[in-house]
């Protein structure tokens, strides 16, 4: 089994509600969640819009290869109704990410593991910080509480 960190996402329709229907799935058709943080809200990050998101991390350990692991989050996302419109930036019912994969890289046009833009984003730092501090980038070499205090993100987050 991997341990793997995923980030969850949303700011459309009952959030609390996509949160909650993600954790289902991921439990049904990924792996057992040992951990989880905290929900926080935050402002969207990379394009404007008036629909704040939740925002959380989850441990899970699963037995799925990197590109399976994908395959399953996306094919959950679609269970819960997102449509994905090719914008790389939009409001959304969910989104799913995954940041680490235990400490492999992968670096395939699909799939860039660990999360390229982990680094530059509170909203994943912060509540990843919550539930694995201590655990070091497996490219940069710092722990997530080092990523963290580097971080120039200057948007809002606020634990709920």
């Amino acid at each position: 089994m991997k341990k793997v960190f995923l980030g969850l996402g949303t700011n459309l329709g009952d959030r609390e509600k996509n949160l909650q229907g993600a954790l289902d799935k991921i439990a049904e058709f990924i792996g057992i969640i040992f951990s989880r943080s905290s929900v926080y809200e935050t402002e969207p990050w990379g394009f404007q819009s008036s629909d704040h998101f939740l925002n959380m991390v989850i441990g899970v350990e699963t037995n799925l290869n990197p590109s399976g692991l994908l395959g399953r989050l996306l094919m959950i996302e679609s269970l819960l109704g997102r449509l994905r419109d090719g914008k790389q930036y939009s409001s959304r019912i969910i989104d799913i990410d995954i940041l680490l994969y235990g400490s492999q890289k992968v670096d395939i046009i699909s799939l860039k593991i660990p999360h390229p833009r982990m680094h530059e984003r509170k909203f994943v730092l912060v509540p990843l910080c919550e539930i694995a501090p201590d655990f070091v980038h497996p490219v940069f070499g710092k722990s997530m509480n080092e990523l963290l205090k580097e971080c120039k993100d200057e948007g809002s987050i606020k634990k709920l």
